[in-house]
């Protein structure tokens, strides 16, 4: 027998119903009801007398959001990576990865037997997609709906924990995407339950979480308790926090705060590291300061400032919120000090944007990238950078990226500049719902002048699959190429703690628009690179040539030649 325990403030009557047998709950304080039942038996709740809907907490899902929940026993699992003490994340390498498409087979199980693919590479933490239950077979996993349970096409609980557990055991960190800020519309049993939505305010995807009006207290620890959950019963190292600029609180202690205390309480009990990482676009500098100064606290926070400099430089593309980006001067400004946009206009935002970072906070806290699964998937046909650029600026890109002063992150392939794009994707079962996703897809981009046609159909089984991930990539040309010189990257990264410092003050950023080079100069390291179509020459105060992306690169000291779309890096 265990315990089952559903909030339900306004129902008068809450019974639990397992095949035929019903079982009346008790009313408990603060709107919670309890009662002990079988473990064993597949339940859902039936609130006064009407329907039956699934537990709000349920840890397993195993036939899909519109069926029953399992009880999940989380003291069952037997770990073998007991000698894990967790580790530090500013500064490591991060590797994003998205369950379904790492691998043909789309499962925990099948993602462990290329783990040892990420150790030779020199990855420190894996970041997962998110895996909560969500509509379907398959998914990016943002229109999750059961936010306890673990997806369970990828491999259910027990399956996520072999994954972390097979990842401790080589020394990997692993952090968990979770999505906040809304849930999906189809399989949601939230509004059933309690107060958990609110109308005050509105999101992009579905209605925004009640986390600070009338009955807010216990909405508000459903997603603290289930962040701890993740933390505590499956041993993540960390969470990546989807889209907090759609979290609204007007509570006077932000649930981000709220979050960021209970975590670092919680660090203190099981002995080891744990990291919140932000996604947000508001360029808000109190998401990483610390409580003590008026900020939330948080470990770091995506940065795509950084990304969107980079990206526009390279491809030349100026569409949608690429406009305010382009040349190289941009670039130098994310890597100097963060934030391109501080306070002035943004052209795409039509308003002013941002507020500069505060000369002590470390480059480390904001995750620096090239690619990741929005930037890439969000584009119509989810076409990766190497489809955009020469295998040459690939590397370059690289070397730009795991030598910036920020924690560099890797999206899964780029590593090898794979072949496969990595498409928008869903698996709706409702037909109405799957109309809508697949004609709003369209929509998005025939306003930019694609043809209808040319918009891969999200809910085609052949968008999914044209998203895996291809392993025998690794051994042609030109992957290999670009294998061994991420490789080869940040196991000089490693070695050499100057190219991974992240003191702005400490880095000099030095640009040309015109022929596009840039020069990185720390105390003890010079990066030097080409971006542009034509030779370039320096005089540069090295003494050892430590990494070239070209053997055409002559160096005579002082004297530097790079050819185009190259970069060479040096010790001084």
């Amino acid at each position: 027998m265990t315990v089952l325990r559903v909030w339900a403030p306004d129902a008068e009557r809450v019974d639990v119903c397992q095949g035929t047998d019903t079982t009346a709950m008790v009313a408990a304080d603060d709107g919670w009801w309890a009662v002990d039942v079988d473990a064993n038996r597949a339940y859902a709740f039936a609130l006064d007398g009407g329907p039956v809907f699934a537990d709000p907490r349920s840890r397993w899902q195993p036939d899909g959001v519109h069926g029953l929940s399992r009880y999940v026993d989380p003291d069952s699992f037997d770990w073998q990576a007991t000698a894990w003490q967790g580790r530090a994340l500013l500064g490591r390498v991060v590797y994003e990865l998205h369950v379904g498409t790492f691998t043909d087979e789309g499962t925990f199980d099948a993602a462990i037997d290329h783990l040892d693919h990420l150790v030779d590479l020199g990855i420190d933490f894996v970041e997962l997609l998110p895996v909560a239950a969500f509509p379907g077979e398959h998914g990016w996993g943002y229109d999750g709906v059961f936010l306890y349970a673990v997806h369970d096409a990828y491999g259910g609980p027990d399956g996520l924990a072999r994954f972390v557990d097979a990842c401790h055991l080589r020394g990997i960190g692993v952090l968990l995407d979770v999505v906040y800020n809304h849930l999906g519309p189809d399989g949601n049993v939230l509004m059933h339950f309690g107060p958990y939505f609110t109308d005050v305010y509105a999101t992009p995807w579905g209605p925004a979480v009640n986390f600070s009006g009338r009955g807010s207290d216990e909405v508000r620890r459903y997603f603290i308790d289930n962040a701890l959950m993740w933390l505590r019963d499956y041993r993540i190292d960390g969470l990546r926090l989807d889209a907090i600029h759609a979290i609204v609180d007007d509570a006077a202690t932000h649930l981000l705060e709220q979050l960021a205390v209970e975590v670092a309480e919680l660090s203190v009990t099981v002995g080891r590291p744990l990291s919140l990482i932000a996604e947000s676009d508001l360029n808000d500098p109190h998401i990483v300061v610390g409580r003590d100064a008026g900020g939330y606290g948080l470990d770091a926070q995506w940065s795509d400032d950084f990304h969107h400099a980079l990206h526009a430089l390279l491809t030349g593309e100026t569409a949608g919120y690429y406009e305010d980006f382009g040349g190289l001067g941009d670039l130098a400004t994310a890597l100097r000090r963060g934030f391109v946009y501080t306070g002035q206009y943004s052209a795409y935002r039509d308003h002013r944007h941002g507020r500069p970072l505060p000369p002590t906070v470390s480059a480390h806290r904001l995750l620096g990238y090239a690619q990741d699964h929005d930037q890439i998937g969000n584009r119509a046909r989810g076409d990766r950078l190497p489809a955009l650029v020469s295998t040459e600026l690939v590397k370059v890109t690289a070397a730009i990226v795991l030598t910036s002063p920020f924690t560099p992150m890797l999206f899964m392939g780029e590593e090898w500049a794979a072949s496969t794009p990595w498409q928008y994707f869903t698996d709706h079962q409702n037909d109405e719902l799957a109309d809508a996703v697949r004609a709003g897809r369209r929509a998005e981009f025939t306003a930019f002048g694609w043809r209808p046609e040319e918009v891969p159909d999200p809910q085609d089984p052949q968008t999914f699959a044209r998203s895996h991930l291809r392993w025998n990539e690794l051994q042609t040309e030109p992957h290999a190429e670009v294998l061994r010189w991420h490789r080869e990257l940040i196991a000089l990264r490693r070695s050499n703690a100057d190219l991974a410092n992240g003191r702005f003050d400490q880095l000099e950023v030095d640009i040309d628009e015109t022929q596009r080079w840039l020069v990185l100069r720390r105390p003890q390291s010079i990066v030097v690179a080409n971006l542009g179509s034509t030779e370039c020459t320096f005089d540069i105060d090295a003494t050892q040539l430590l990494l070239a992306s070209s053997p055409d690169v002559d160096w005579r000291a002082p004297r530097l030649t790079l050819p185009p779309e190259s970069v060479a890096i040096f010790s001084r």
